[in-house]
């Protein structure tokens, strides 16, 4: 349970299923969304199990993570590895066996970006923010496309939305993107606000995840309020692209209102407990948006 991070994999899995329930095509059905969440939590608890081998020494050295299994010694970097590559194999083919073959090879790409490419970074540059917030934003994707079946960027738009099966073709393509977008522009108030808050600790395990070499930083706050709102008109797209109603613009508008307000706070008070604030504001944001979505789906007939 620890080394697969239990907590996180379950908040990302948590937006998996949302958004595999989210597609116009999806109905409720108890067997293939518990499919669907051990699936999740395998792929995602296996980059976990990575990650604590990869940085199994600086985990050492901070306080938070001193007494992770690798890290504190009481599983070795080989049983986890083993681990780890055992229920990612699971993971990915229950994925394919179950939902599509894009649905496997996004899960794929997102384990092996998040284990391989992110995890390195972390003590390289900044950029791993943006690194981590792909595979970060992933599951989201991964969870539409679970349902929907292939997505693209460059579907066509629809000139008349009330062409119903013209705007469902045009919904399963595209609007997949937008609910990524949601989760990936959240990742970076979410990541800064911890950094923020664990500066000793990253700072003494070679950690470079602030925008600012100096550390928290003005520059830093200013960083956290602009994402956020960007964050507003892509958590407003949903409504738009006709997957969601009024109800949930609103709801998801007075959420990025209120995380904005709270980066806004940062900036103005500088200190931990403002970046604490906008971490667990981050930590509501997510299951009070998607959630939203979901209950106000619009379903296609």
């Amino acid at each position: 349970m620890v080394l697969m991070k239990f907590t996180l994999s379950f908040t990302v899995v948590f937006t998996c299923v949302i958004c595999y329930l989210m597609a116009p095509n999806i109905l409720f059905n108890l067997k293939m969304v518990l499919i669907l969440f051990v699936a999740g939590m395998f792929v995602t608890g296996s980059a976990s199990a990575i990650n604590q081998v990869v940085e199994k020494d600086t985990d050492a050295k901070m306080k938070r993570t001193a007494d992770r299994p690798v890290a504190s010694g009481r599983v070795s970097p080989m049983a986890a590895s083993v681990f780890a590559g055992v229920i990612g194999i699971i993971g990915i083919f229950l994925m394919y066996q179950y939902f599509n073959l894009n649905s496997a090879l996004l899960s794929a790409f997102s384990l092996f970006f998040y284990a391989f490419v992110y995890t390195p970074l972390k003590k390289v540059s900044s950029i791993a923010v943006l690194a981590g917030a792909l595979p970060g934003g992933l599951p989201c994707l991964i969870g539409w496309v679970a349902g929907a079946g292939f997505v693209s960027p460059f579907a066509h738009i629809p000139v008349d939305p009330a062409l119903n099966l013209e705007h469902r073709e045009f919904v399963s393509n595209v609007a997949g993107w937008a609910l990524f977008g949601i989760q990936f522009l959240w990742q970076f108030p979410h990541f800064w606000a911890i950094a923020w808050v664990a500066h000793s600790d990253y700072t003494k395990a070679g950690f470079k995840l602030l925008p600012a070499d100096k550390g928290p930083t003005k520059f830093t706050a200013i960083q956290t309020i602009m994402y956020s709102v960007v964050m507003l008109p892509i958590g407003i797209l949903p409504y738009f692209m006709g997957i969601s109603g009024w109800i949930s613009l609103i709801i998801v508008s007075i959420a990025n209102l209120f995380l904005i307000m709270q980066c806004v706070r940062l900036y103005i008070q500088m200190d931990v407990k403002a970046a604490r604030r906008v971490m667990f504001s981050c930590y509501i944001y997510l299951p009070v948006v998607y959630l939203a979505l979901l209950v106000d789906k619009v379903h296609f007939i």
